[in-house]
């Protein structure tokens, strides 16, 4: 036991310089594996999972590939920003990472509501982090809100974004579920179908 407290109380000693801190390495690095082209197999089975899309470099970066020709990246976006949220395990950086989200894609300085009809009206706005929402008609819970300016926000529905927002008075790991899974399955019911008749998909299954 004496042994391994001197040995402890010397690797807790500081540096007696800056290059006791500097750690040798080759000269030449090793270049991280490529990852290979996903089978045939793998990506047919695209067609019918996104979570199987997205668990695949390839895919994921040929979806969002996909989306960005059609300027519609925001959710995908919003979605991957919501999984490394997850993984953060500092509750200050957890806050920081919130406010950020928050106010890149569900926040809108002038967010408009589009009906079924295809009518654009205005709507509530949310103010502040984590903000509140206005009052507005029953049918918002329906709609979806765009931004007339600005970069675009992601399509949840103003009762989505009223419990995001709620969650984010005491931000947690599970504080944007909600949202993310409405987007999941916004993205595998509208974007998988047409990336999968895109050529970015047929590339993979030529």
């Amino acid at each position: 036991a004496k042994e391994i407290k001197i040995k402890l109380g010397i690797l807790l000693q500081k540096p007696e310089s800056a290059a006791d801190l500097v750690i040798p390495y080759t000269e030449k690095a090793e270049k991280p594996a490529k990852t290979q082209k996903p089978s045939l197999d793998k990506a047919l089975q695209w067609r019918d999972s996104l979570d199987k899309l997205l668990q695949n470099n390839h895919g994921l970066a040929s979806f969002k590939s996909f989306l960005r020709s059609e300027f519609s990246e925001e959710n995908l976006e919003f979605w991957m920003a919501c999984e490394d949220y997850k993984k953060i395990k500092s509750p200050v950086k957890m806050a920081e990472k919130a406010k950020k989200i928050y106010e890149e894609f569900i926040q809108a300085e002038a967010p408009k509501e589009v009906g079924p009809d295809g009518k654009v009206g205005e709507c509530g706005q949310l103010n502040n982090f984590p903000g509140r929402v206005s009052n507005c008609s029953t049918l918002c819970s329906h709609r979806l809100f765009l931004s007339e300016s600005g970069p675009p926000f992601v399509n949840i529905d103003h009762f989505t974004k009223d419990i995001t927002v709620k969650n984010l008075v005491e931000p947690s790991p599970s504080s944007f579920d909600v949202a993310q899974k409405r987007i999941h399955a916004l993205m595998e019911k509208d974007s998988l179908p047409r990336f999968v008749r895109s050529g970015f998909y047929q590339e993979f299954i030529k």
